[in-house]
């Protein structure tokens, strides 16, 4: 076994046999993603794509609540008032290793076992598979902080089932393995107990699709697929007002959820949820990943200079009074023009994407 890099401990990468393993090793934090993990971990998958002796990657963490809970969310607040430079520079970063996972073409298996958000899903949503243990949990929650579902989300959530994907990006409400596998996010459900074997049969070489499917187990019925009809007869709506609205109309068997899910976007950065509509909707129309993130760039660059990304991290993380001041404060103030100003091109400042296809072995 080579031991490539350690990076302070917060990420482990090393070679065994024919695999690339990289775990991540900031239980304390929720495996939170920085800027200091983020770049081994590219520079990993880069040099592996061309070494013929690796077979596939596999990317893990130590045990523990996370698998990643998402960005340093806590850091970047930080950033944006000190160094906004840096700050974009991450993004620019993080979007580019999405990007590089997609064109990525050996297997690339994530163990997933704990919370799975925002960055963790940039990180495993590109893998050719993803394994979803027994505590899998998965969510985009970034609406609720004042900023958008992105690292691809506003590309893959509209391509889970119906309004399903629509409904997790505005909600931010989490959903299990069994929800995942019904959605695509996850490609096969197995226990912790045997991610061991998972990893075995990577560094000797072994077939991974053969592996995977036999370890697989059904799930169980999935709550998002039962509640599919409703959920997509309410965010089929044409505009976040029009989900409020049919939310708040709705009655019978399914009222009690549809009032704590208005009560829940209630809560939401209206300029969020406005945004991440429209940019749910322009993403499920594209034709690419890399288009999608050069849109989200552009949301990006424009979240971290307008104030609520910070005001909400700074009431849930900094003061911790859960009392963020949203600017605009209702739905209703957030006209199409705010919106469109943030889809608007950035000029000379405009995301470019390396493509890495002559790597890929």
């Amino acid at each position: 076994m080579s031991e490539i890099s350690t990076n302070a401990n917060l990420v482990l990468i090393r070679e065994e046999g024919r695999a690339g393993l990289i775990t991540l090793n900031n239980p304390k934090m929720l495996n939170a993603l920085t800027h200091d993990m983020l770049a081994p971990i590219h520079a990993a998958y880069i040099k592996w794509a061309s070494t013929p002796r690796v077979y596939g990657i596999v990317l893990d963490a130590v045990p523990g609540r996370a698998f990643c809970a998402g960005g340093d969310i806590r850091a970047m607040a930080q950033l944006i008032k000190s160094d906004l430079a840096v700050a974009e520079q991450f993004f620019r970063d993080e979007y580019q290793h999405n990007w590089a996972l997609e064109c990525f073409t050996k297997p690339n298996v994530s163990l997933i076992n704990g919370f799975v958000m925002g960055g963790g899903a940039g990180l495993s949503r590109y893998g050719t598979h993803r394994v979803a243990g027994e505590n899998f949990v998965f969510a985009m929650p970034e609406t609720k902080i004042g900023f958008f579902p992105d690292v691809g989300g506003t590309y893959f959530l509209p391509r889970f089932p119906g309004e399903t994907g629509m409904y997790l990006g505005l909600t931010g409400a989490s959903i299990d393995r069994a929800d995942a596998y019904c959605t695509g996010f996850a490609t096969h459900c197995i226990d912790s107990s045997q991610f061991d074997l998972i990893r075995e049969a990577m560094i000797e070489g072994s077939p991974v699709d053969a592996v995977l499917d036999g370890l697989h187990r059904n799930p169980g019925d999935a709550n998002l697929a039962r509640m599919q009809p409703v959920i997509d007869r309410i965010f089929a709506a044409d505009s976040v007002e029009g989900v409020m609205s049919r939310l708040d109309a709705e009655s019978g068997v399914h009222a009690h959820w549809a009032a704590e899910t208005a009560a829940n976007l209630r809560q939401r950065c209206p300029l969020s949820l406005k945004v991440a509509y429209r940019a749910l909707r322009e993403g499920g129309n594209m034709e690419s990943l890399r288009d999608d993130l050069h849109m989200e760039y552009r949301l990006t660059s424009r979240f971290l200079r307008g104030g609520t990304m910070y005001e909400g991290v700074r009431a849930a993380l900094i003061d911790k009074d859960n009392k963020p001041v949203w600017q605009p404060a209702e739905l209703s103030e957030v006209s199409d023009a705010m919106v469109d100003a943030y889809f608007a091109p950035l000029g000379d400042g405009e995301l470019e994407l390396k493509d890495y296809w002559k790597l890929v072995v």
